[in-house]
């Protein structure tokens, strides 16, 4: 089964988000990035379809955009 993805900045707004999904979320099925220090992984947020953080990517492709923290370009 493929893991759902949740991208983040570590902003305030992120990391706020991020122990919300936790809380929902089996940490199994859950692989958390954190863009701000994983930036070899932003052309991969890109081309699931990210457009800002925090964002969660289902393991069928889909991109939730949860709040707003950063714009995507933003963190280059």
């Amino acid at each position: 089964m493929k893991k759902s993805i949740f991208y983040h900045a570590g902003c305030p707004v992120c990391v706020t988000a991020e122990q919300e999904i936790l809380s929902l979320l089996d940490n199994s099925n859950l692989e958390i990035v954190n863009l701000g220090e994983a930036k070899d992984r932003l052309a991969e947020a890109e081309k699931a379809g990210l457009k800002s953080v925090p964002a969660l990517v289902t393991p069928t492709g889909n991109v939730l955009h949860i709040n707003f923290g950063a714009a995507l370009s933003d963190l280059k």
